[in-house]
């Protein structure tokens, strides 16, 4: 397939605190959160100044996968568009229009199947040509990569680089907490996303030479009455601080590419702080971000879907996902599957 060139397909933050409110806003809007929790959700960014980290991490990435494209081919220049904030996805596909960009591949910045993670995305660029009007280019998505050899690679490094900060004699007894972001119990029976994450978590354990690992999650921001994938973070570390042993954690967030405000807030601040009271001593391992086998990994994505005879790597018994998502594939919950997009 020819494409003349890369969409990096990201979530989007806020980079002033005027900007908090109507990000989440575009973030919650239409969905069943209440107000008490997005105004909580605002003060997360508040306490770091109303800037969420996403936007800079986003420009590391697309400088460093500028620099593996123009080294290593193929030579495509690369578009930024946000779901929720700017550069937003429509302004980002009339740019692309005017320079003559007829089809495109984007790259998403997640890399699991769920609605949110994956056919949201498909949904909101669809969405974005539309308003682009006639003209805009043709925009296809790499399949969902949690099990790429790179992905694994990069993640099991920097797992690596954080047990290493734990005294040797304690290093194998430490705990190993994977972290993702949890989603309702009623999108995650529509796809494979709990599937995936831990399909991805035990191949890192294996390169790792670790068999012992939880998953846990963070994140929620559905009214209490709506079940959510668990256990929490927050509920897990409890638990092994009523287990005894150990009291070295390494939380892992395996469900992220970067290390925005969700990692900041609800890993590092309120998990730290709890890690702290409960006597656990807390490393936190970084996300891949511009990890260069993570970089050299969205070029193999690309490269495979240019040319039909490279190589669709994937670890594991899952294997590679499909280029194009089964018209049935991570439905919304509650929509009538004949409706979606």
């Amino acid at each position: 397939m020819h494409y003349d060139a890369i969409l990096v397909a990201s979530f989007g933050g806020p980079e002033s605190p005027a900007e908090v409110m109507p990000f989440l806003e575009n973030v919650l809007r239409g969905k069943n959160v209440p107000r008490e929790r997005m105004l909580e959700v605002a003060e997360h960014y508040y306490h770091f100044g109303g800037k969420s980290p996403i936007n800079d991490q986003n420009r590391q990435l697309i400088a460093a996968l500028g620099a593996e494209l123009a080294a290593h081919g193929p030579d495509l220049p690369i578009y930024w568009g946000n779901r929720n904030w700017n550069p937003m996805f429509a302004d980002t596909l009339r740019k692309m229009k005017a320079d003559g960009v007829r089809r495109a591949l984007a790259f998403v910045t997640s890399a699991y199947s769920s609605y949110s993670g994956c056919r949201q995305y498909r949904e909101d660029i669809a969405r974005a040509r539309e308003a682009a009007g006639e003209g805009a280019p043709i925009v296809d998505k790499v399949r969902a990569f949690h099990n790429h050899p790179g992905f694994v690679e990069a993640f099991a490094d920097r797992v690596n680089q954080s047990l290493g900060r734990i005294p040797e004699e304690r290093r194998e007894a430490a705990h190993l907490i994977y972290t993702a972001h949890s989603i309702p119990a009623a999108m995650a029976r529509g796809c494979d996303y709990e599937k995936q994450l831990r399909e991805t978590a035990r191949l890192v354990a294996e390169k790792l030479g670790r068999t012992a690992w939880r998953l846990a999650y963070q994140s929620r921001s559905g009214p209490a009455s709506q079940p959510w994938l668990d256990p929490d973070i927050l509920d897990c570390l409890r638990e092994i601080k009523a287990l005894g042993g150990s009291s070295n954690v390494v939380i892992a967030p395996i469900g992220f590419v970067s290390d925005h405000m969700e990692i900041l807030f609800d890993l590092d601040t309120e998990a730290g702080e709890l890690c702290g009271k409960l006597g656990l001593r807390m490393v936190r391992a970084e996300t891949v971000g511009t990890h260069p086998r993570f970089i050299r990994m969205i070029r193999e994505l690309i490269c495979e879907r240019i040319d039909d005879n490279q190589s669709r790597l994937a670890l594991g018994v899952l294997g590679p996902r499909p280029d194009i998502c089964p018209s049935d594939c991570c439905p919304m919950p509650g929509r009538a599957q004949a409706g979606a997009a």
